[in-house]
């Protein structure tokens, strides 16, 4: 047989082999450069079968009160899970929220959820959404008779779960087997750090510099965010939000907000808990030169004369050069987080 013709089985096999490689499903794997994960996996496992089921319910339009809206409504995947383009939430017939949503990325590593931290487990995450009067407005034990209503749930919970009962703890650990899997860790920083090969140009790696020296503290790699709540001297002119005091009642939390990741701040637009920024030199403008202090600004940003973080034009340039490093390309095309 001729040579060329051993090359060409060679490379059917390759692609066939990478093609049965990648439809083998791995379940929740840790990526390498993050840390343990804080949601127990080992009490809810995520098999095919049930990430598949979160999957839909994710998309399903049921779990709202007019069958309009889903959680990928207001969860885009192509704008990292984010509703782009609003500044605050649009709900059911266009209801309009106080706040920007939150991207669904790396939940299995969160402590806590929402800006104002109001829920502490990704199970319970699902039910402010669902029964919100201005997100879906619906009741669980509507969205569980709708459920129930279709065979083809009732077989796939009973795949998963035993049974064809459909109860609500089933709905929200199945979205929960989902949501784990939104993980984004395949930036040009994640190769970096993984030393496969990629290296930081000289603008990133100057931008790297300014960012571990002023702004690491809260966005804590390889996550970016270290997942507190702090005042990070915005005014209360734009949107009136006490955040987290709404929920701890303590005043020392008046206008504290869960610091955001840094993650594909090119797809997350726009930024802020209440969605006033609609660009990245906005936002380092404010810590720049717009910072308002006040009794609980976040010591990191008090400073004598202007609070904040003095930026150079230069500096501001090198630093968003870095923070492009950690778009993930691959995250908001991956085909199995998409609607099927």
């Amino acid at each position: 047989m001729p040579r060329k013709y051993y090359l060409i089985i060679i490379l059917f096999l390759f692609v066939l082999f990478q093609s049965f490689k990648q439809s083998i499903f791995e379940g929740f794997v840790k990526p390498e450069n993050f840390p343990e994960p804080v949601y127990d996996v080992a009490q809810n496992p995520v098999t095919k079968e049930s990430f598949e089921l979160g999957r839909k319910l994710f998309y399903e339009t049921a779990l709202s009160r007019d069958n309009s809206i889903s959680c990928g409504s207001c969860h885009v995947q192509s704008s990292a899970f984010t509703q782009h383009g609003h500044d605050v939430s649009h709900g059911i017939e266009d209801r309009l929220g106080s706040r920007n949503s939150p991207p669904i990325m790396n939940l299995a590593w969160n402590r806590s959820f929402f800006w104002d931290g109001g829920v502490f487990h990704l199970d319970l995450f699902s039910v402010s959404p669902i029964t919100n009067p201005v997100e879906m407005d619906e009741k669980m034990e509507n969205v569980l008779e709708k459920l129930r209503s279709k065979m083809e749930y009732r077989e796939k919970f009973k795949t998963v779960y035993g049974s064809d009962g459909i109860t609500g703890n089933q709905v929200f650990k199945a979205l929960s087997s989902f949501m784990i899997m939104c993980i984004s860790s395949n930036s040009k920083y994640d190769s970096v750090m993984r030393k496969t090969g990629a290296r930081f140009t000289e603008a990133e790696s100057r931008g790297y510099d300014i960012f571990s020296n002023n702004c690491s503290s809260c966005h804590k790699e390889p996550l970016f965010t270290d997942g507190s709540f702090r005042n990070n001297g915005l005014d209360n002119q734009f949107n009136p939000d006490t955040g987290r005091q709404a929920i701890t009642l303590d005043p020392e939390d008046r206008f504290k907000f869960k610091v955001p990741s840094l993650r594909n701040l090119t797809y997350t637009v726009p930024y802020m808990h209440d969605g006033r920024f609609t660009k990245i030199d906005q936002v380092l403008d404010h810590y720049a030169a717009g910072v308002q202090d006040s009794h609980t600004l976040d010591p990191l940003l008090k400073k004598k004369g202007q609070p904040g973080i003095a930026l150079t034009a230069g500096e501001k340039t090198d630093l968003k050069a870095f923070l492009k490093t950690l778009d993930d390309k691959y995250f908001i095309t991956r085909r199995d987080l998409s609607e099927q």
